[in-house]
């Protein structure tokens, strides 16, 4: 079982040549809107990973509403506890230029409202976890690990967007995901001194106790767990658009985590569901399901 606590967003994309610089003005062909929010992006990755997911966040009373939700809906996941508010679904604007690369700008809207109270009577299964990220109020994040602890639930938290995290999050985490920036970040947040992303993974997971995996794009992952290292690498292909490769190995990782596997066969999932995600344009509609995650491990690693 796997909760996640989280944005839900409706995405307006284009493609461009280039991303516009501060000042200038790009022109693209036109625009699509999907479903996205890192939330409700690595709820879907998780259900289509072959988990069962409970979404809980807020989105408006508008059309994007129904944008935010459809795919989740379509693949199982449990909408109940997903609030309807007087303020916009939030919305995501996003470039992604011709190498696949994409800069991204969200207007929180409703996701700034999401509160963790709903999930107070949820029946917290055995081996449960916790999935968040950064684009609802921290308090409330804070809120949400302090009931899954105190149900026996892993919190795994994604530090994305980047930014210092309250310590009392800190302390309630069981597992930390990070690029290499958000990883220098966290690094000053908790003193810190060493630059390289490996060191500062291994430095977490010394001094605080805490499963660190660092996400390195084309060069797969690096991770520490109990002083153990574990480096994985991507999967070699083409690059269409990166948008949602991060969320698609939040969601596979704990979606196999849940399922049983270890720290290494989970990490090598996640690494396959982000590799695959990013051959297909869209966040969502980028996301494999469980039968090519397999195929690809089958093929890569083993």
């Amino acid at each position: 079982m796997i909760v996640v606590f989280g944005s839900l967003n409706a995405d307006l994309v284009t493609r461009v040549d280039r991303i516009p610089a501060p000042g200038e003005t790009v022109i693209g062909p036109g625009y699509a809107v999907h479903p996205g929010g890192k939330g409700a992006n690595q709820a879907l990755a998780a259900a289509r990973a072959g988990a069962r997911v409970v979404m809980t966040g807020a989105v408006g009373r508008d059309g994007l509403a129904d944008v935010a939700l459809g795919l989740l809906e379509a693949a199982g996941v449990d909408l109940s506890r997903v609030a309807r508010l007087d303020e916009p679904t939030g919305a995501a604007f996003i470039t992604v230029d011709a190498a696949g690369e994409n800069a991204i700008v969200v207007a929180a809207g409703a996701n700034g409202h999401a509160s963790a109270a709903a999930l107070a009577d949820l029946d917290w299964q055995t081996g449960a976890i916790l999935l968040l990220q950064r684009e609802v109020p921290e308090a409330e994040c804070i809120a949400a690990a302090r009931i899954a602890k105190a149900h026996g639930a892993r919190v795994v938290l994604n530090l994305a967007p980047a930014g210092p995290a309250d310590p009392a999050l800190v302390g309630l985490v069981d597992i930390l995901v990070m690029n290499e920036h958000e990883a220098r970040v966290m690094a000053g947040t908790l003193g810190i001194a060493e630059g390289d992303p490996d060191a500062i993974a291994r430095e977490i997971d010394a001094r605080h106790g805490i499963a660190a995996i660092v996400t390195l794009g084309a060069e797969g992952l690096v991770a520490w767990t109990g002083g153990v290292r574990r480096a994985v690498p991507a999967l070699p292909v083409m690059v269409v658009d990166t948008t949602a490769a991060g969320d698609t190995f939040c969601g596979a990782f704990a979606a196999a985590l849940a399922a049983g596997y270890g720290f290494t066969g989970a990490l090598q999932r996640g690494v396959a569901a982000g590799s695959l995600a990013c051959t297909k344009a869209g966040a969502q509609p980028s996301i494999p399901d469980r039968a090519a995650i397999e195929a690809a491990v089958a093929g890569k690693f083993l």
